[in-house]
Parts: structure tokens; C-alpha cells; sequence
């Protein structure tokens, strides 16, 4: 039970409780798991074993199926009430087919029958221990992710966002493909997240795709797959996201990006739920449901011919539109403080909040990046800020009142207009690479504008 040479240091130790109304098999199995560096409780029959339950957490319990006139399967849906983690062992000297499957459906984890040996008890006890591991690690995955991530609360007073987060929540409890549409920043992918986790595919993976992340050569690979050979590079077989993700949701985000020439595909993907990888001529199914994004007008691009009319109708079967930041300016107060919460505990500092002046700057300010700007802003505050309560000095300075972004035309010199450009287009995007492009500069230009207006 020991770790292995070079890896980690874990702590082995579980809290076990032992329920037999043989004094010898209670002493028998408390020496047993004591001696591998267990904490062991041993009592004799059901109310003792429930009283224990009660004010001790146990990670593993040994459960004789005869508790002098009490059945033990009875016993294991009242430990799991008392303790859902906790993983039961069934022991027993009248083992039978019929008992060991009752136990498992009752929810027990194991089976073992009497007499048994030292180094069975060992065996069933690593496995729950590398059970419990696995467990412990996956909370902590989970907890860093959120820590990555503000917490999901979709309250609002604004009634367009409200209807939006009702329609998600109806919507994804059906089988519906659905579109997203809304600027960027608005929190796509976060209610693309969100519909995951409230459908009955939450236990299932959830896979993000941003078509204009890939090259046109390489996304047709990513989502379908490719057998070795099929093209220059392909030294291996790739089962593609299509085939990671079933069972689950396949999110396909700035889907306005996809390539003309992979539409067909993939319209032939959501209508029949078939594809082929790249050079193999099997036909494959999968069973997920598809979101998709975007911050374009569709059906304009329809009319232009950069988007197939018949795509674009299978993709919006439930159509959901997010507001933009600045139609909701009352919510901007509650997501500001959240965010602020959020920063704060990711940099290790305690803020009060915000001034009066600082929260009425940010209610004011129009907001063209929506919550990534919004975000950015708070986190930069939460690094940078001196004092207890974020000032307005604290926040960037064109969000000012006296640093209002500025408009064509307006009597300010080429400088702030280049600097009011700069600042827009990098609350837009999602990278320094994304923002050069669109401004027609190379990085290290960006990055030389940056430090000269301190943005």
C-alpha cells in the first residue's frame, strides 16, 4: 500500500468501520487492518453501526450480511444515506449469487465470502484505496477548475437575459441543437457549459471546438478524425473530438468561421449523426448533442454565400440570444462584485468592494468587450490596487469619466483615437495574436503600443 520509489508521498491511511456480531471476525479484521496503518471502529450490530455513521466519516465499511436478527443488506442503504462516499464491503458465510447481486443493487462494492484470508481483506481494501484516490483527485480537479473559472450564476435584472437563461435551461433538457448567438465576450461558452451540465448529459464529456482556432487543413481532422496515412502527418490514427465526445456535448464555438468546403460534413453529421474519418471508408455513428456559436449575423452570411443555407437552419433549431454588457448596465454592480470575489481569492488578496465613484464608472462605461473586458478590468484592479476597497483609480483609465473612449471625429488628437482603437480591439479579442491581426501589426508593434499608452 506503500508508494512507489520516486512517486509522490500519499497518505494511505483509511477510516474503517467493521460491523460482525462475531467477536472473533471483529478481532480478526480490526488486527488485520490495523496492522496495514488503518484506523479501524468495530461494533456488533445495526444501531451501533448507524450511531457510528453518525458522528465519524468512514471511507469503508466490512458489513456481515447476519446481524443476529437484523439483515445486514438493510444496513447498506442506511450507511450510504448516513455517508454517500462511503464504499461497503458485504462479508458473509452464506454466500450465493442471489445475495452478492442484492447487496451490489442495495449498493455495496464488494463481495467477500467467509472464511477468508489476511491477504483477501488487503486485496479489497487497495482497491477502495485507489477507488478513494481517484475520488479525492477529481474533487481537487474539479475545485482548481473552478478556481480558473468564475462561479456559474446567470441571475440578472434584464428581462432579454433572463428569457435567454430560461430558453437554455428549457432547451436543455431536450435533444435540440442549439445556437448561440451574441457578441463577443457576452459568456457563450459559459452558457454552452451551463446547458451541459443541466441536461442528461452532464456526467458525459462536455468538448469546445473554435473554428477559427485551427487552420481549414487541420479542423476537419480535429472534429472527425484521420487514419494514419491519410494525408502528409498523419503518422498515427487521430479518432477525432466526434468520437471523444460521444455521449456528450460537442460545443462549436464562432461556428460562423467554418470553413465553406467542411459545411457539407458537417450538416451530413447533424442531420444523421454519421461521418467518416479522413482516408477510411467506414461510416461511423455517434450520440451527442451539438451547440454551436457565433458573434456574426448568420443569415446574412447565408446571403453573401459564406454560410449553406440548410446548415445554418439545422443549426438553429432553438436560437438564444445574449445580450451585450452595455443593454443590461444594471447587472454590471452584481457581476463586477462577483468577479472581484472571484480575482481576489485567485491573487490572495481581501477587498471590501468597490467606492461609489468606481462602481458608478463601471455602470456607466458602455463595455464593447461585455464580460471579458468587464473581467479583465476587475482582475487587473484586484493585482494592482493598494487599498481595501477598489477606487476609481484603481480601474483602467478609460473608464474614467475624463478617459471616455473616444469617436471619429471627435477633437482629440490621432494618439487617442489609435489608443481608444487599440483598447477596443484587444476587450474584443480572445488572444495578442487574434488583436494584432485585426489591427494589421505585428505582435511586438502591438506590444510597444501597449506600454506607450498603458494599456
Amino acid at each position: 500500500m506503500g508508494s512507489e520509489k520516486g512517486s509522490p508521498v500519499v497518505d494511505s491511511t483509511l477510516h474503517i468501520l467493521v460491523v460482525d456480531d462475531e467477536i472473533n471476525i471483529r478481532k480478526t479484521l480490526t488486527v488485520c487492518l490495523e496492522t496495514e496503518g488503518h484506523k479501524v471502529t468495530a461494533v456488533s450490530n445495526f444501531q451501533d453501526a448507524l450511531a457510528e455513521a453518525s458522528h465519524r466519516s468512514f471511507e469503508l465499511a466490512f458489513v456481515d450480511l447476519r446481524l443476529g436478527t437484523d439483515d445486514g443488506l438493510d444496513l447498506i442503504p442506511a450507511l450510504l444515506a448516513a455517508t454517500p462516499w462511503l464504499k461497503i464491503i458485504v462479508i458473509t458465510a452464506y454466500a450465493s449469487i442471489d445475495t452478492a447481486v442484492e447487496a451490489i443493487r442495495r449498493g455495496a462494492t464488494d463481495y467477500i465470502p467467509k472464511p477468508f484470508t489476511p491477504a483477501q481483506i488487503n486485496l479489497a481494501v487497495r482497491k477502495v484505496f485507489e477507488v478513494r484516490f481517484l475520488e479525492r483527485k477529481v474533487a481537487a480537479l474539479q475545485e482548481d477548475l473552478g478556481r480558473q473559472r468564475p462561479e456559474i450564476d446567470f441571475s440578472s435584472s434584464s428581462p432579454q437575459m433572463q428569457r435567454a437563461v430560461n430558453m437554455a435551461r428549457q432547451a436543455a433538457a431536450s435533444e435540440a441543437t442549439i445556437l448561440l448567438c451574441g457578441e463577443s465576450g457576452t459568456g457563450k461558452t459559459v452558457l454552452a457549459r451551463a446547458i451541459h451540465s443541466w441536461s442528461g448529459r452532464a456526467d458525459k464529456p462536455f468538448s469546445l471546438i473554435s473554428c477559427p482556432s485551427f487552420p481549414p487543413e487541420l479542423l476537419e481532422s480535429e472534429l472527425f478524425g484521420h487514419v494514419k496515412g491519410a494525408f502528409t502527418g498523419a503518422v498515427r490514427d487521430n479518432p477525432g473530438r466526434i468520437a471523444a465526445t460521444d455521449g456528450g456535448t460537442l460545443f462549436l464555438d464562432e461556428i460562423g468561421d467554418l470553413p465553406l468546403p467542411l459545411q457539407p460534413k458537417l450538416l451530413r453529421f447533424v442531420q444523421d449523426r454519421e461521418y467518416e474519418r479522413i482516408g477510411d471508408t467506414v461510416t461511423r455513428k455517434a450520440d451527442m448533442r451539438l451547440i454551436a456559436a457565433t458573434n456574426t449575423n448568420l443569415a446574412q452570411a447565408v446571403k453573401e454565400g459564406r454560410f449553406r443555407e440548410d446548415l445554418y437552419f439545422r443549426l438553429s433549431v432553438i436560437p438564444i440570444e445574449i445580450p451585450p454588457l452595455r443593454e443590461r448596465p444594471d447587472d454590471v454592480p452584481i457581476l463586477a462584485e462577483r468577479l472581484l470575489a472571484f480575482h481576489a481569492r485567485n491573487n490572495h488578496r481581501s477587498f471590501l468592494g468597490f467606492d461609489d465613484e468606481a462602481l458608478r464608472a463601471l455602470t456607466a462605461y458602455h463595455w464593447p468587450g461585455n464580460l471579458r473586458e468587464l473581467s479583465n478590468a476587475i482582475e487587473r484592479a484586484a493585482i494592482l490596487c493598494p487599498a481595501d476597497r477598489i477606487g476609481l483609480e484603481c480601474l483602467p483609465a478609460h473608464l474614467s469619466p475624463r478617459g471616455a473612449e473616444v469617436k471619429i471625429g471627435d477633437p482629440v488628437s490621432l494618439d487617442k483615437i489609435e489608443e481608444s482603437h487599440i483598447r477596443r480591439v484587444l476587450a474584443d479579442s480572445k488572444s495578442l495574436q487574434e488583436a494584432a491581426a485585426v489591427l494589421g501589426i505585428d505582435q511586438a508593434t502591438l506590444w510597444r503600443r501597449r506600454k506607450k499608452y498603458g494599456v
